[in-house]
């Protein structure tokens, strides 16, 4: 057993002093909570619908999953409510899902939380809120996209394994295709894929093998590294190869990091995968809240906005 002072710390996702000033009154739109049955389990999320339009117009859906020890509603924290400004903006819903006892069941296989020791159908719960999306909220099933971070960046790529027949994009931020997960992923089509990895991510190994607890003191599963993960996803959706490779702006000098993209030519179905290499960036997202100290999770990039480059890549793309 993790003594109180190291589980407090672990929860490193859960952003619980991050004030509330940093994302409440910045969207137009309307947040409320909402909650369904799957496998059992009474499954809850947080949802954000824009100011009234068109109703009869179909939607986008943008899922954005919480890292592991959170909630939906550090997920929005985190980013600082870009993408609840972003849907005011263009007139997309946002959803907040919970994990089981604030973790997902991204295929890893260990079993430290409930979410993997009982084989939580998390895969069930996110096609069921979609359904209940396009169903009750005219969401337009071809623009289905999944977003997350760490433990919820490994489940976006569970969801494009195993459900990819309702997911158009995933955008993972901190995260890389489980080691247990990696030989049963067989999407039924291909998926549009951008990833945002950084390589000095002391949590979530860039070059694949232990994902750890702060300082290493507890072993959370393995990951294929990050080149491996981008790999499988260029080859799945038959994109050419090696990708082009360029260096983004330098827009804060003073933020230790650099942002190296690559982008692999489209494939099937001008299908595109891009990484994003945050060289010098930490267990963060980029341009979001500095939730816990360097030592502990590394630095922020300053030099993006992941959300507003995530929407951006999102809104260019549709289902096949």
């Amino acid at each position: 057993m993790i003594n109180q002072k190291l589980k407090v710390l672990f929860v490193f996702f859960a952003l619980f002093a991050l004030p509330a000033s940093l994302f409440a009154g910045s969207s137009s739109g309307t947040t409320y909570p909402g909650s369904i049955i799957v496998g059992g389990l009474k499954r809850t999320y947080l949802l954000h619908v824009p100011p009234a339009r068109d109703k009869t117009k179909p939607k986008p859906l943008l899922i954005a999953l919480h890292g592991g020890g959170g909630q939906g509603k550090h997920m929005r924290r985190l980013t600082r409510g870009g993408f609840d400004r972003l849907s005011d903006q263009d007139g997309f819903v946002v959803a907040y899902p919970d994990g089981v006892e604030k973790h997902w069941n991204d295929g890893r296989g260990e079993t430290a939380y409930r979410a993997h020791r009982d084989n939580v159908d998390d895969v069930g719960f996110i096609s069921a809120l979609i359904d209940r999306m396009v169903r009750e909220l005219n969401v337009d099933p071809r623009r289905v996209y999944v977003t997350g971070m760490s433990n919820g960046a490994m489940m976006s790529y569970r969801l494009a394994c195993d459900l990819s027949e309702k997911i158009a994009a995933i955008a993972p931020v901190a995260g890389a295709i489980p080691e247990n997960l990696y030989p049963s992923c067989s999407p039924s089509r291909p998926v549009h894929v951008l990833a945002i990895n950084n390589v000095n991510d002391p949590l979530m190994p860039f070059a694949g093998g232990n994902v750890t607890g702060p300082w290493g003191r507890k072993k959370l599963g393995e990951v294929l590294s990050t080149a491996e993960t981008v790999a499988f996803w260029a080859r799945h959706n038959n994109c050419s190869l090696p990708p082009a490779v360029i260096y983004e702006p330098d827009r804060d000098p003073q933020d230790g990091t650099r942002i190296r993209k690559e982008v692999y030519p489209e494939g099937e179905n001008d299908v595109t995968v891009i990484l994003y290499a945050v060289e010098g960036g930490g267990h963060t997202w980029p341009g979001g809240y500095q939730y816990f100290n360097e030592r502990i999770i590394g630095k922020t990039s300053r030099d993006m906005d992941a959300s507003e480059v995530i929407w951006g890549f999102f809104k260019k793309h549709k289902a096949p």
